[in-house]
């Protein structure tokens, strides 16, 4: 086929009838590369403004391994002081995770005076006396002389071993570290895992295995008079002092009734007030602007605002949270409920005005059969999103798992505390997700009709 020709007039007649074609504005041209400009712009100017290259170049990098391990295990801290009578005295932290006469296999007391402490096997060890320790590492020794009251860093120390105001430290990586004073040496030993976690150290049924505790239950002499081996277990599990199960689990029962309370009283009410938001269904303007403003100063101000207003005027507790949790979601309900109302099809509103009915019946069949599916979903939603918007209210003083989490969090000792709640939540969240969900499917269908 051969290719017409197209001629000045032509040309000219075309860029007349098709201008925006043939000669684009700036934006339509540039527009994708303006934005991106902007973009980049938009960022180093975050990067200057909010100093984030200098707070990266400060940041404690090297606390973030300590903390990651603390979550996932623990550490027993032995303390060994050296005695003006030349021998070692052996202290342990006041609530040891070992209980109260601690002799475990890793820590031996050697024939000439001296005391061991293995970190996994031979090969990585310390042994310490009054006159200067032996740090070995990899099966290979290195010895750490005391003069003038500090710890001498050998010559040929490797690059796990370092000095430091006097101090000699030895690190062993996740097995723990040593720190070698003149005076005095502090063995970090971590081990893998949470200690103590079913019972503490003054239970009966501390240090027991799997095996050991169902026998015991099962068919053991009864340990109290007042109750049976098993309801002794549970108490114990319930009450361990270093864990408090039972506290953190009431505290996540209060979470989850701040957020199904909070939720119901919030769809209660939001309801019934976006039926006089909604311009099509209520006629008065005012009453309409009244409402819409309503909802408008409700949900402006944060759910975490709300609980510091109420925590101020209930004082700490769950009453708190429920009242900040009803407050922002009325003003978030109405808006979505008043919007759904506005958008339905009236032709089902005047099938059921034409029959004569009451303005309450078109409401209730001209209406509400039209936004359910919508007034449903969003509820099961916020509902399911204030699980987790009320454990940050809770940090704040509204009670629940928010609290707990923030205790164990100050302490910056207790991390492994830290996971277990943390890891509460995340069970408890997956949970009502698909709870939600499933209630979705069940009330509107799985596609939503």
């Amino acid at each position: 086929m051969s290719a017409i020709a197209l001629t000045a007039a032509d040309r000219t007649r075309l860029r007349k009838m098709h201008p925006d074609l043939f000669a684009p504005g700036l934006f339509k041209r540039w527009g994708g590369l303006m934005l991106l400009a902007g973009a980049l712009a938009y960022l180093v100017y975050c990067w200057s403004f909010f100093e984030v290259g200098p707070k990266l170049a400060e940041g404690k990098w090297e606390r973030a391994s300590v903390y990651m391990a603390d979550w996932i295990s623990w550490e027993a801290q032995p303390r060994y002081r050296c005695q003006p009578d030349g021998t070692l005295q052996i202290e342990h932290q006041r609530f040891s995770p070992l209980g109260e006469n601690p002799d475990p296999d890793w820590m031996t007391a050697l024939p000439d005076g001296r005391e061991e402490v293995t970190f996994g096997d031979q090969s990585n060890r310390i042994e310490i006396a009054t006159t200067g320790v032996v740090a070995v590492l990899g099966g290979v020794p290195y010895d750490i002389a005391f003069a003038d009251e500090a710890a001498i860093l050998p010559a040929d120390a490797p690059a796990a071993m370092s000095e430091k105001n006097g101090r000699v430290t030895v690190d062993y990586g996740f097995a723990g570290s040593a720190e070698i004073r003149a005076t005095q040496v502090l063995v970090r030993r971590r081990f893998l895992g949470w200690e103590n976690f079913w019972f503490d150290t003054t239970s009966p049924f501390w240090g027991m295995g799997l095996p050991e505790l169902w026998t015991s239950v099962a068919a053991g002499p009864q340990i109290s008079p007042d109750q049976s081996n098993l309801s002794l277990a549970w108490n114990e599990f319930l009450t361990n002092s270093e864990w408090q199960h039972g506290d953190v689990l009431n505290k996540l029962l209060q979470t989850i009734v701040m957020a199904f309370v909070g939720t119901l009283f919030a769809a209660t009410l939001a309801f019934p007030l976006a039926f006089i938001a909604a311009r099509n269904v209520t006629s008065s303007r005012p009453a309409n602007w009244l409402t819409k403003r309503f909802f408008d100063f409700t949900r402006s101000v944060d759910m975490l605002i709300w609980a510091l207003v109420f925590t101020r005027g209930f004082g700490p507790g769950p009453l708190a949270g429920i009242a900040a949790i009803f407050v922002t979601d009325t003003g978030t309900f109405g808006k979505l409920y008043s919007e759904a109302i506005e958008n339905i099809d009236d032709k089902q509103r005047e099938g059921v005005r034409s029959v004569g009915a009451s303005a309450a019946d078109v409401n209730r069949f001209g209406v509400v059969p039209q936004i359910a599916p919508v007034v449903i979903s969003q509820t099961l939603y916020f509902w399911e999103a204030n699980i987790r918007g009320a454990t940050i209210i809770g940090a704040v003083g509204a009670g629940g798992i928010g609290l707990k989490l923030l205790e164990a969090m100050r302490t910056n000792q207790d991390w492994e505390n830290v996971a277990y709640i943390v890891l509460l939540i995340l069970i408890v969240v997956f949970i009502f997700d698909n709870l939600s969900a499933a209630l979705r499917s069940r009330l509107i269908g799985p596609t939503g009709h």
